[in-house]
């Protein structure tokens, strides 16, 4: 593991785009933007962070990261973990949605002992104020496209994590169900923290030709999955909170026919898109493939049709 960190640095190094930091107390520039933008993949910056044993270590593509919401891809090497310390206590005050793009998540609270497995395709939704550890059980780099609201501008990190009490012992299993199981399931998902979620749980809707899956719909955050078939269009809209896309698959044009200047976009596979509160936009398919984005919008959704 070891090993895999030294070349990863070395490699980062060599692009020019590694920032060491300390997750929560960034010392790299936060992304943001002020009318509709084309993220592409190559242009994220990359933030390393992690105390050596103590928290372990992960590496943020930072997409967006405003005063309504923060979009990030982490990655993880195989056997890697991240974990609290005194110094870092991972407990933030926002929202998140993790999609898992690549490998195997497993993630802990390590207040109650919840341990649950999200596959690739799969993501896990937890509130505020709840603890999380994460594994990387796969055979291979594991990979989680993030949407955090209210984001770390807002406060939600860094000094409020150290405000919580600290976690005197770490929890990996609920051996209070033990005898119970699976008689009580009820019960036991009844109380958990963690919300894994696959296609057939997600809350379903049609927005003109497209197809949403909501994976979270709160007062701070909405998130979820897009799909458009070769040939179909979304709505021409817009959101009452800012949106951060992450093109999972296919081909997609961004259409924003209100802006100045550049008004058409085509995004490929691991370029982000920014619009922000109130601006009109229409997402297109005009290939041959079925498309599929990822979204987060912070703090209302909407939509406003246009």
């Amino acid at each position: 593991m070891k090993a895999s960190i030294i070349r990863s640095l070395l490699w980062l190094i060599s692009c020019g785009q590694l920032a060491l930091a300390q997750y929560g107390s960034p010392k790299y520039p936060l992304p943001t933007f002020d009318k509709p933008t084309h993220i592409p993949f190559e242009s994220t910056r990359l933030a390393f962070w992690g105390e050596n044993d103590a928290t372990g270590y992960a590496s943020d593509w930072i997409y967006v990261s405003n005063d309504k919401i923060h979009q990030l891809l982490f990655q993880m090497p195989q056997g890697a973990s991240y974990h609290s310390s005194e110094k870092t206590p991972v407990i933030y005050g926002a929202d998140e949605v993790w999609c898992v793009l690549g490998g195997t998540l497993v993630i802990n609270n390590p207040e109650n002992g919840e341990v649950h497995v999200v596959n690739k395709g799969d993501a896990v939704f937890f509130r505020k104020d709840t603890w999380h550890h994460g594994y990387n059980y796969g055979k291979e780099p594991l990979r989680v496209l993030e949407f955090f609201a209210p984001p770390p501008a807002a406060g939600t990190t860094g000094a409020y994590s150290t405000s919580k009490p600290y976690l005197k012992k770490f929890k990996e299993s609920q051996d209070e169900w033990i005898g119970r199981w699976p008689m009580a399931e009820a019960d036991v998902k009844r109380a958990f923290t963690l919300k894994v979620m696959s296609d057939s749980s997600l809350l379903w809707r049609r927005e003109g030709q497209a197809l949403i899956g909501l994976y979270a719909a709160t007062e701070h955050l909405t998130a979820g999955k897009m799909i458009l078939l070769p040939g179909q269009k979304g709505e021409l809209h817009t959101h009452a909170g800012d949106e951060s896309l992450y093109l999972l698959e296919g081909s997609l044009n961004v259409n924003t026919p209100a802006s100045e200047g550049q008004q058409s976009f085509i995004l490929k596979p691991q370029d982000g898109f920014y619009i922000p509160k109130g601006a009109a936009h229409q997402l297109f398919n005009m290939s041959d493939q079925p498309v599929t984005v990822l979204f987060g919008v912070a703090p209302k959704y909407g939509p406003e049709k246009k």
